[in-house]
């Protein structure tokens, strides 16, 4: 490495490290440019806003720049242009911008000119960016990681254009599919002082604005307490502009017209209107304001058309009296609004506190939007490895010295689309689909050159090329499959020494897999089956699979193993008679009467009852009863409408896997495995290509039943991290009624884990999931987890088409797997280590020994390496390694237990940074808020509380203590800390 000599002639203060690209004097932004409210007005803040979807029925270049006009007539690049032309025609006039993407597309098109005139106005505080993450991700279906990274991009090209001026104050998730507790607690440690919904069950909206409860301080943490408190507000009527007073090239509604003279006269009809609507919505919230948003999706392409008659509105109504009531109506901004409650509560909300998410979301009795929890799987998977990749590609870039590139910034965006509310979520068109798989694709693409020049660098083989395989998920990779000698390098992005079982397809009969130290490792030939064999697309004449256990892959590092063919010899795994099959730790029967079918499930001295079987649901296509579509799930029955029957079986018995391979029909297969000295058992599924030539949507989802007493409970991740408690047909702010749709009112998002259990004994069932998907307990004892589904009509919410996905000419064929863990309550250490190793896998990489043995090799490269000196602690979880800015390095801690989830691991503790990285020496640190755009000390929260509630939340504590020339960082049950570092490597 280069950086020791490098660094210590370039060295640069940490202090400069966040930067502004404006100068510091004379700002007007923030809060101190807000307009001024009146005491005993009604005072109407006007957002003027556009709503630009990062793709949806068009891709995001056919949105950007105006083209596919018969689709959607919009085009986002013109909204960036008309609205900073009319912004400077008046200093009163406001904006907001919330998706970076667009925002960066436009900035890079511009000149100098009116690059100066636009970041004037955001000086001037005229335009205000709010959330500011790359897109508006969705909050169902995107794991906490992915929400951190792209909320972070998008905030750091704002910071490193603009300054103070584009640190956003407040969240704007005006419309994803329902609002969880992760990310509202993502937004207070980014520093914001609220955070604004949009879609809110409309049973829970009715309740809030007849009980004035649409503004409340949310504690979206219980671990984190009142540190996680952020006050909330729930638009109206959703983000569009009021009924009637839409003023774009899109709309139908009449202008204003304020010549008394003329026959079409009506500013005074209109005010009046206009102020009924107002003072309407006013009656749901507790203060004198009241927030107004104007605006629509993709609006503002003429801005002046909206401003031109708004300021008629404003001049009007300001001057005259209506109702007896007098109103100060002004343009404003999300933060101005939040600004002026504060003042008028003194930061005292009297709505309560809210401790609950807002899962699953309906928007009428009908309309459950909870089938876009599994829609279009194959792409959810898709965006899941794409964060596993992306990790390994930040780490690789900051261990091996390499500065920021555009290659890797690729991936960044990439996945920044990805977590788009329309694109993981599956409710995108088709067409959209195929370009969100071509823009991940082309950002992995770039990406493996990064890790490539990284392992070059680490492992000094700097002739080699170190290659993946991608189609591994089809048992495809012609490396592995062509190769008679071949170097795998395991990659571990974890910070705990991880046994990753290689897994690759292969022509031979017999192999040899050593270590670097030439130690020989156990190696099992399992044949590839059936079904996946025959999945669309495959060309691979591999029939079998080779599969070996890289023991202790060192933590933050790798290790190289050498493979060779053995010819003349057999290995293959004979087929298997036993009706039990056994692990090391865990075990099945398989019930007598269906063989194919698990009947009992033991682990050490616990014993339980379970039945996995894949069933299906029948999609509604009639409308008036509500349909299933890419949003909604609707089936026609409340129970499965059929169970997919029994099960030929074959069995692999083997000293490190056994394997059932299971058919159950045409379009439903499965492989249970079970690994040695591993505490899950596999069920790795293949399903579709699903029925077409049906009168309905084919829904299907597999099913846990056991024999525990579960009591209505049972308990989902949110976004990766901390758990929920949900019961069935209840919730727990208003009195839920579930008569017309129990199983998708039941329904809610897993993104990474499900559990249930018994309320009696000290066991529990957790079952893990590859991706995002829906699942539920809609029986005591029972787990189902939805997997694939497509519909034969369109749900009517604006995608346009049916969910029928297709791939290589036939309906989509899409494989995936669930990890079921059984154990007592109280082993949660477990879960997590293989939750985390499940979202964080080993990667494995490919390169030639060329003509080396493998003793010449270890001579001459290093086959092994760690970045780290000393393990970490067991709930300390290193969440962000990366190159930043100016060589120095992103680094994010995390505590990864909930408060009292364990009686050891729960507890706060202390990381010795100095202690922690063999790669590199930290020359200084300093913390900064989660998404690394401002120092810690100098973000200033608005406090809010409730009177019944905890004190009002205080500042972190100092980041870091330096005590003894050591550096330590202190972390709280689920507290995570962002930190810069200036490193030289050792």
């Amino acid at each position: 490495m280069k950086w020791a000599n490098t660094y210590l002639t370039i060295f640069i203060p940490l202090i400069g490290l966040i930067s502004c690209s404006l100068n510091d004097e004379d700002f007007l932004c923030g809060y101190s440019s807000c307009p001024t409210t009146k005491e005993g007005y009604i005072n109407i803040h006007l957002v003027p806003h556009s709503h630009d979807d990062l793709g949806w029925v068009k891709t995001i270049d056919q949105y950007y720049y105006g083209v596919h006009t018969p689709v959607s007539n919009v085009g986002v690049q013109y909204i960036y242009d008309s609205v900073l032309n009319s912004l400077s025609r008046r200093t009163d006039r406001r904006f907001i911008f919330v998706e970076t993407a667009y925002f960066w597309k436009w900035w890079t098109e511009q000149d100098e000119v009116t690059r100066t005139d636009f970041a004037e106005l955001v000086k001037r505080g005229q335009l205000e960016f709010v959330s500011g993450g790359w897109s508006m991700n969705d909050e169902a279906t995107t794991n906490y990681q992915s929400i951190i990274d792209q909320m972070s991009w998008g905030l750091r090209r704002l910071n490193d254009t603009f300054g103070k001026c584009a640190h956003p104050k407040v969240g704007w998730q005006i419309d994803p599919f329902g609002h969880s507790n992760e990310m509202a607690s993502i937004f207070a440690s980014l520093g914001f002082d609220g955070v604004f919904l949009g879609r809110i069950d409309y049973q829970d909206r009715a309740f809030r604005t007849y009980y004035e409860t649409m503004e409340f301080v949310w504690r979206s943490s219980q671990s984190l307490g009142a540190s996680s408190d952020i006050f909330t507000s729930v638009l109206y009527d959703l983000y569009v502009a009021p009924t009637g007073f839409c003023f774009d090239v899109e709309c139908d509604d009449q202008p204003i017209i304020d010549d008394i003279e003329s026959p079409e006269y009506n500013l005074h009809t209109r005010a009046q209107n206009f102020t009924d609507l107002a003072f309407q919505r006013l009656l749901s919230y507790s203060t004198s304001n009241v927030l107004i948003p104007m605006g629509n999706d993709f609006a503002y392409q003429d801005a002046e058309m909206w401003y031109k008659n708004i300021d008629k509105l404003i001049r009007y109504i300001n001057n005259n009296t209506f109702g007896g009531y007098q109103y100060n109506v002004m343009y404003s901004t999300p933060s101005c609004y939040v600004k002026a409650v504060h003042e008028e509560t003194k930061g005292i909300i009297y709505s309560g506190l809210n401790t609950f998410d807002f899962f699953p979301y309906a928007s009428n009795p009908y309309a459950f939007w909870v089938g876009c929890y599994t829609s279009r799987p194959a792409i959810k998977r898709f965006e899941r490895m794409g964060n596993n990749f992306l990790q390994i590609c930040k780490q690789l870039s900051a261990l091996s010295n390499q500065k920021e590139t555009e290659k890797l910034n690729n991936l960044r965006e990439a996945m920044g689309i990805m977590q788009h509310h329309d694109a993981i979520t599956g409710t995108e068109t088709q067409n959209v689909t195929f370009d969100y798989a071509r823009i991940l694709d082309n950002g992995l693409s770039d990406c493996r050159e990064v890790a490539n020049d990284a392992l070059r660098e680490l492992t000094k083989a700097v002739h080699s090329k170190f290659t993946t395989c991608p189609l591994t998920n089809i048992s495809q990779c012609y490396q592995s499959e062509a190769a008679k000698s071949l170097v795998i390098t395991v990659y571990n992005p974890l910070e705990r020494n991880v046994t990753k079982y290689v897994r690759l397809p292969v022509t031979g009969r017999a192999y040899r897999v050593r270590d670097p130290s030439g130690n020989e490792l156990p190696v099992q030939l399992l044949p590839i089956s059936s079904a996946v064999l025959n999945i669309p697309g495959r060309v691979s004449d591999a029939t079998l699979e080779l599969i070996f256990p890289a023991y202790d892959v060192p933590a933050l590092g790798y290790r190289s193993y050498f493979m060779e063919v053995i010819e003349d010899e057999d290995r293959v795994t004979p087929v298997g008679v036993s009706s039990k099959y056994f692990s090391t730790n865990m075990g099945v029967d398989f019930d007598i009467n269906e063989f194919g079918f698990i009947g009992k499930i033991y682990k050490d001295n616990l014993t339980m009852q379970l039945k996995q079987t894949f069933q299906a649901y029948k999609g509604s296509t009639n409308n008036s009863e509500g349909v299933s579509g890419a949003y909604l799930f609707n089936p026609i029955t409340s129970e499965p409408d059929y169970i997919i029957g029994d099960a030929d079986g074959v069995v692999y018995n083997g000293e490190l896997i056994t394997e059932i391979h299971q058919r159950f029909n045409a379009w439903l297969s499965q492989v249970i495995r079970f690994y040695d000295n591993e505490n899950f058992i596999e069920f790795d599924w293949i399903v579709g290509p699903l029925p077409t030539n049906v009168t309905h949507g084919t829904e299907v989802i597999s099913k846990f039943t056991t024999n525990l007493k579960s009591d209505s409970i049972f308990y989902t991740d949110s976004n990766g991290r901390e758990m929920m408690k949900r019961i069935r047909n209840h919730r727990p702010t208003w009195n839920f009624s579930t008569i017309l749709q129990p199983p998708p009112s039941n329904y809610y998002p897993v993104t990474s884990k499900i559990v249930i259990e018994d309320v009696e004994e000290n066991i529990q069932l957790a079952v893990l999931t590859d991706r995002a998907q829906g699942g539920s307990s809609l029986k005591d004892g029972e787990i189902e987890l939805m997997i694939h589904r497509n519909t034969l009509v369109d749900d009517v919410l604006g995608m346009g088409e049916p969910l029928l996905e297709y791939a290589h000419n036939q309906s989509l064929v899409v494989r995936g797997s669930h990890y079921v863990l059984f154990d007592t309550k109280n082993n949660i250490f477990e879960q997590r280590k293989i939750a985390q190793a499940k979202l964080l896998d080993s990667w494995v990489f490919i390169s030639s020994p060329e003509e080396y043995s493998l003793e010449e090799y270890r001579q001459k490269f290093s086959m092994e390496f760690s970045a780290l000196q000393n393990s970490l602690p067991d709930n300390v979880h290193i969440l962000t390694l990366e190159p930043w800015r100016e060589s120095t390095l992103l680094l994010r801690l995390e505590h990864i237990f909930a408060k009292d989830e364990d009686p050891l691991l729960s507890q706060p503790v202390t990381v010795k940074l100095n202690e922690v990285f063999a790669a590199f020496n930290i020359v200084e640190a300093k913390e900064a808020t989660l998404g690394a755009n401002q120092w810690s000390e100098e973000s200033e929260r608005l406090k809010f509380a409730t009177p019944d509630g905890e004190d009002v939340f205080t500042e972190s504590e100092a980041g870091i203590v330096e005590l003894n020339g050591e550096l330590s960082v202190l972390l709280n049950p689920m507290q995570i800390r962002t930190f810069i570092l200036a490193v030289v490597s050792k």
